[in-house]
C-alpha cells in the first residue's frame, strides 16, 4: 500500500467493475469468440465472418453516431441491426436476428469468475460503509453474484456519460446523500477512475494488480491518494 496524498475520512465507497474486482479478459475473450461462432451459424450470409467483419459495423455506428460510445450495449446492438439491413433483412428479421445475438451476448458475457477474496472483501465493508458499483462496461453484478453488496449499480449510457467524464461520480454522491468528497472509488484505470474520480472531487484508490510502475504509466497524469496491489487491503483503511 502507497499514499500519495492525505486520504481524508470517507463514508462510503465506490467500484469499478472490469478488472478492479475481477480479472475481465478471460470472459471478453469467451464472449467475443462465442458470439461469432453464432452469429456464423445463425445465417449462410455470415459464415464466412471474422472478427473484422464485426469491427466494420461498430465503426460505421460509431462514425454516424459518435457518442454512442457511451453506451456499449446499444452501440453493439445497433451494430447487429447495421448488419443485418446491410445484408438484406427486413425489420422484422433485422430485429430478431439481433435480440438472439444480444442474448447470446448476455449470457456470456456474464460467466464471470469472481474470486473469494473478493467476495470477502466486500461483505466486510459493505457491513462499515455503504458500497456503489460504477461502471463504464455492462457486466451485471446480479448474474455474478455482486450485486448484494452494492446500494445500486450505476452503468454509463442509462446513468450517464461513461467515464472519467462526471456524471456517475455527481450521480453517486447525489444518491448517496454525501459530499464527494466523502466517497473513495477504488478502480484499476488511471484515467476513466482516479482522474475521473479525483476531477470530480472524490477521494481515489488505484488498484495495481499487475505492480506497474505509476510514475512510468503513460495515462497516470494525477496520482491517487492510495494505491494498493490487492482489493484486501481496502480492509485495512476502515
Amino acid at each position: 500500500m502507497r499514499f500519495y496524498r492525505p486520504l481524508a475520512p470517507f463514508a462510503a465507497m465506490t467500484f469499478d467493475l472490469d478488472d478492479t474486482l475481477y480479472d475481465n479478459h478471460p470472459v471478453i475473450d469467451k464472449t467475443e469468440k462465442e458470439v461469432l461462432c453464432f452469429i456464423r451459424q445463425y445465417d449462410s450470409k455470415f459464415s464466412h465472418f471474422e472478427s473484422e467483419d464485426l469491427y466494420v459495423y461498430r465503426q460505421a455506428v460509431l462514425e454516424q453516431e459518435p457518442d454512442i460510445y457511451h453506451d456499449v450495449t446499444l452501440w453493439r446492438r445497433q451494430s447487429a441491426e447495421l448488419m443485418f439491413t446491410h445484408h438484406g433483412f427486413n425489420r422484422e428479421e433485422a430485429t430478431h436476428g439481433t435480440n438472439e445475438i444480444m442474448s447470446c451476448f448476455t449470457h456470456w458475457r456474464n460467466q464471470i469468475s469472481v474470486p473469494e477474496s473478493t467476495h470477502h472483501t466486500l461483505s466486510v465493508l459493505a457491513k462499515k460503509m455503504p458500497l456503489v458499483a460504477i461502471t463504464n462496461g455492462n457486466a451485471e453484478p446480479a448474474a455474478c453474484g455482486l450485486a448484494p453488496y452494492f446500494e445500486f449499480v450505476l452503468k454509463a449510457g442509462l446513468d450517464g456519460r461513461s467515464k472519467p467524464y462526471p456524471d456517475m461520480y455527481h450521480l453517486a454522491a447525489e444518491r448517496l446523500n454525501l459530499p464527494i468528497n466523502q466517497i473513495l472509488h477504488v478502480g484499476d484505470n488511471l484515467q476513466t477512475d482516479v482522474e475521473g474520480a479525483l476531477c470530480t472531487g472524490m477521494q481515489a484508490c488505484w488498484i495495481n494488480i499487475e505492480n506497474k510502475n505509476l510514475m512510468q504509466e503513460p495515462e497516470g497524469r494525477l496520482v491517487p491518494h492510495v494505491e494498493i496491489s490487492d482489493l484486501a487491503s481496502l480492509i485495512a483503511l476502515i
